[in-house]
């Protein structure tokens, strides 16, 4: 599968944006365990058209992240293309290695984006939906793809047609999430809709379906059944980012590796740790982690009181022996698989 002049292989999998998640020590985790493609955080275009330096803060990428999206979001047609802008000068406002392409987020269901037009919100006018995505491919000389969901609601699911319109923009791949605005992420995806883009004898650019891919079977299901180009995988990364090593075995041999043993993953927090106090400091750095490092150890027995600890700790020569405590403790122990421990 080819974005513009991206070569991601066959049957690539792409880490979803995910604001709050998808860092780039959580991005390089994964790109470690073969995610063909990741996108940072969603930048909000309404910051970086008012300098809020948080917001140009997610434009920094690393060159072990390549190759890498900048997924911007917006109601504004102006703000939008200016967002675009920026984002293609990622590497002189910020340094680092910048953007490989340009996502538009059409598809976040948040009520505090979507409610004010932004994200899926966009699905309530797709007019305009088509114009911002037009405008920006006629503004940037990076290649443009767009991330959205099947319509606002059950009664109107407008992807079918809205795919052909956006393709027509010019832009270079569509990822579609199987669920309207109206379920945020409740119920079960849908890809039927996404299969039928896919059947669309007028479509020819890449189709990148997502939603509840949270196992080696059912990527395989999802790409023999709605014949999609590549899959975006995003909760069931969360505590589990070797899920891109898992279903490229599965693809490529057609066997199901056994669970991550308990001193692989406390190996895995050690480095993800490191990586993010590098990027983000101490303070910053660990309370970020804090999210992810139990996360990693989610379902072993008696593990409350050590969980504390990964939560609340503040000083990182603390947390590392706290993390050797845990495969001392746990290691040789047959570890949970994790599809079944998230509920995913």
């Amino acid at each position: 599968m080819k974005i513009g002049d991206i070569d991601l292989g066959q049957k690539p999998l792409l880490l979803a944006p995910m604001e709050d998640v998808t860092d780039a020590s959580f991005r390089v985790v994964c790109k470690d365990y073969g995610a063909a493609m990741v996108y940072t955080e969603f930048v909000s275009s309404d910051g970086l058209v008012h300098d809020a330096k948080k917001s140009f803060a997610k434009f920094l990428t690393y060159e072990d992240e390549a190759p890498i999206g900048i997924q911007i979001y917006g109601n504004d047609p102006d703000a939008m293309v200016q967002s675009a802008l920026l984002a293609q000068r990622a590497v002189e406002i910020v340094g680092g290695h910048g953007a490989d392409l340009l996502d538009i987020n059409f598809g976040c269901p948040v009520k505090k984006i979507a409610g004010r037009g932004a994200g899926s919100g966009m699905m309530k006018e797709p007019d305009k939906m088509v114009e911002i995505t037009r405008r920006i491919v006629e503004a940037v000389n990076l290649p443009v793809t767009v991330k959205t969901r099947l319509g606002w609601d059950e009664n109107s699911k407008i992807i079918v047609e809205l795919a052909e319109r956006l393709q027509d923009t010019g832009i270079k791949a569509l990822t579609i999430h199987g669920r309207t605005r109206a379920q945020m992420y409740q119920g079960e995806a849908d890809w039927t809709l996404i299969g039928k883009i896919k059947e669309n004898p007028r479509m020819y650019i890449p189709i990148i379906g997502n939603g509840d891919i949270n196992s080696p079977v059912k990527a395989k299901e999802a790409f023999d059944r709605y014949g999609v180009d590549g899959i975006m995988i995003g909760r069931a990364t969360f505590g589990h980012p070797w899920i891109f090593r898992e279903i490229r075995h599965y693809l490529d041999t057609g066997e199901i590796l056994p669970p991550m043993s308990i001193e692989e993953r406390v190996a895995l927090a050690k480095r993800h740790l490191e990586r993010s106090l590098a990027f983000k400091g101490e303070k910053v750095g660990i309370l970020e982690m804090r999210r992810h490092l139990s996360c990693y150890f989610k379902g072993l027995p008696d593990f409350k009181d050590t969980r504390m600890k990964l939560v609340t700790l503040t000083d990182p020569s603390e947390l590392f022996s706290t993390l050797d405590y845990i495969s001392e403790r746990w290691g040789g122990e047959i570890p949970p698989q994790a599809s079944s421990v998230y509920g995913l």
